[in-house]
């Protein structure tokens, strides 16, 4: 049984999409991007302030489910430049004390020209 899960604590969907689905112990969260949720704007600064944003997105999706950060198994990210791979990383490494696996990459062009797009698997 699939469950749809659901946060005013993370941007709104913008297309035809769940913030998460929960299967069973697994969560399966969309990818997010640096939206605040509280004004629906992409967050001003660079990567690192997008980067932050971007997890705490997922930590409010995360949440939301019962789950937390602790749970991530697997993150799929997606950067506009893998030139800000050092600075990102940075900021990312500080929201994991096991770090999951994780694919990066760099995309040719993420919703609303971001920087970067994180997507997370968690179990429990």
């Amino acid at each position: 049984m699939k469950e749809v899960i659901y946060t005013e604590n993370a941007p709104k969907p913008i297309g035809p999409y769940s913030q998460a689905i929960k299967v069973g112990n697994m969560l399966f969260v969309s990818g997010q991007i640096p939206v605040d949720p509280k004004t629906g704007e992409v967050v001003k600064g660079g990567i690192r302030e997008q980067t932050r944003q971007v997890m705490e997105n997922i930590k409010a999706v995360l949440e939301a489910a019962g789950y937390t950060l602790e749970d991530v198994v697997m993150a799929f990210v997606f950067l506009a430049d893998l030139n800000t791979f050092q600075e990102y990383n940075e900021v990312y490494s500080q929201y994991f004390k096991k770090p999951p696996a994780r694919v990066t990459v760099q995309a040719a062009r993420l919703p609303k020209d971001v920087l970067i797009e994180v997507a997370v698997i968690a179990v429990r």
